[in-house]
């Protein structure tokens, strides 16, 4: 065969570079991708399968009809499935159908299995998971459809590499018993689904990243440059040294609270050389939790060869203080901060950030509850595309008591399935600790599947000791809570402090003459009185 000869070349994108097209090759792409998804994969011993994946994901790129469509229409967007219309120019299907036909020769009966597990990866890396059965586009009723047969018979007639159609290595159906959802090991359930979703974040974040470095190198440039967790660890110290000397300048050397907040720092760097697992920190306000469970956590990462360190937050407005906080330790460009609020002001976030909020691929994370835990459930790329990154991380929950009690089941199963299956050390970090363990009784339906008694550990070694310590409130409960007073019987018991906050129920309560309490040396506001009237 001559040079003329030679079959052309396949093509994954293209890149308009001035007058001309830059090409990717299709093989090459998919060679990058299947190392860089079993190189994600491989921090939880998933590598053959994502490998797999990533060779086989844009198998039916292969097909004449999308190689005739990406040369003849120059479009940077038409290796994106969905964009490109008619079923001449689809691609993902088949390589999962390929997956079935090719696994159960290989490897018989348990080649089925292995062969179900991949369908869902590739036939998913654009449009998100689909269920297997179903009655709307479900994953079986596409792989049996004539469409995606026609699919992959058109691919398999090009000619495609034998090192990418019949690898030497493939996944074996055994692995699959680590990840079943059954009592015999304690696991709780949804372990498989959990499983499937990791392996489905490396895919997709190799390939959008493998795609990047060709079609935008200099915005895949951008992603790199982080502080690494040792450095943050010593700017951390650094600072909370700096802050332990400007004490005694503010005469402030046998403050209680101040002596308070030093051992609770001290213990929680003390705690931090502890075996990974889950940990409670509980502090009262105004114990200085926020930088203490900061230390744990770079102490234990350092420590342990953790990756990065995760802050789920309840709030947007505590988010941002406690990034704010961050920042002015580390820098801006070295928190990364990932919620709604950002995400809709551009003014806000840096490129380098946003791009680390698409895969979360950055040391130091400060996110939403919402964020991190739809994530772990979702079916979407673009919210399944961080997950892998959670392995061998620290994930702390900062104001525990607030995770969402009509979901609580769940969550608590996918936590203990991210600190059993992936290395990650979860710290739930609150004034008021919720009760996340094993409970039964006679309602079932305040029964939960939760943590083993024992196995959530807390940092402070007296917590009793420490809130009496930090206690800076009374509560006086009146003798009958149900019986309602009068402003203008409040007025002479709220005149005897200097300082007070009177909160209400409702807006109607809080009409009331403003003078009442003005000529007792008192100003109200509409602002914080409702609709009582300014002065």
């Amino acid at each position: 065969m001559t040079k003329d000869d030679d079959p052309p070349i396949r093509l994954a994108h293209v890149r308009p570079e001035g007058d001309d097209m830059r090409r990717h090759e299709l093989g090459e792409h998919l060679q990058a991708v299947s190392c860089l998804a079993a190189e994600f994969a491989a921090s939880f011993d998933a590598a053959p399968w994502a490998a797999l994946a990533g060779l086989w994901h844009d198998l039916g790129k292969f097909r004449e009809g999308f190689q005739r469509y990406i040369r003849q229409c120059g479009d940077p967007d038409a290796h994106i499935e969905g964009r490109v219309a008619g079923t001449d120019k689809t691609h993902s299907a088949a390589g999962a159908l390929w997956a079935r036909q090719y696994l159960v020769d290989a490897q018989g009966a348990s080649g089925e299995a292995v062969a179900r597990v991949l369908a869902y990866l590739i036939a998913g890396h654009h449009a998100g998971l689909a269920d297997w059965a179903g009655e709307n586009a479900s994953l079986h009723t596409r792989l049996v459809q004539d469409d995606t047969r026609r699919e992959l018979e058109s691919a398999l007639a090009a000619p495609v590499p034998e090192t990418i159609l019949k690898p030497a290595c493939l996944p074996v159906a055994g692995d699959l018993r680590r990840y079943r959802d059954d009592d015999a090991n304690d696991s709780p359930p949804g372990r498989f689904a959990l499983w499937v979703r990791m392996l489905f974040s490396c895919l997709v974040d190799a390939d959008f990243l493998d795609t990047e470095s060709f079609m935008s190198p200099q915005r895949h440039a951008a992603r790199r440059g982080f502080l690494q967790l040792p450095a943050m660890e010593s700017l951390l110290s650094a600072r909370l040294e700096r802050m332990a000397a400007e004490v005694p300048a503010r005469g402030e050397t046998g403050s209680r609270v101040n002596r308070k907040r030093a051992e609770v720092l001290h213990t929680c760097l003390r705690k931090a050389e502890l075996p990974p697992g889950v940990f409670s920190l509980t502090v009262p306000t105004g114990g200085g939790k926020t930088l203490s469970s900061l230390a744990f956590a770079l102490r234990h990462a350092v420590h342990h060869g953790k990756r990065r360190v995760v802050y789920a937050i309840p709030y947007t407005s505590i988010i941002e203080q406690t990034a704010g906080i961050f920042s002015g330790i580390f820098g801006d460009e070295n928190v990364i901060e990932h919620h709604s609020s950002v995400e809709a002001d551009e003014r806000q976030e840096t490129h380098r950030s946003r791009l680390a909020c698409e895969n979360w691929d950055a040391p130091l994370i400060v996110t939403t509850n919402v964020q991190l835990l739809e994530s772990l459930f979702a079916s979407r790329t673009s919210r399944c595309r961080k997950l892998h990154n959670l392995v061998d991380s620290i994930v702390v929950l900062d104001e525990a008591q607030l995770l969402p009690v009509a979901y609580l089941q769940p969550v608590v199963d996918v936590l203990r399935l991210l600190v059993k299956d992936y290395g990650v050390t979860l710290v739930l970090c609150t004034a008021t600790q919720p009760t996340l363990e094993t409970r039964t009784g006679f309602d079932q339906a305040r029964a939960l599947r939760g943590f083993k008694v024992g196995e959530v550990r807390e940092i402070i070694d007296d917590v009793p000791g420490l809130y009496a310590d930090l206690e800076r409130v009374r509560v006086h409960l009146p003798a009958d809570l149900n019986a309602t007073r009068s402003w203008d019987d409040l007025a002479p018991e709220i005149a005897c402090h200097e300082a007070v906050l009177a909160i209400v129920g409702r807006r109607a309560d809080a009409q009331f003459d403003p003078r009442t309490l003005k000529k007792r040396g008192f100003h109200a506001s509409s602002r914080c009185m409702g609709s009582a009237g300014a002065e």
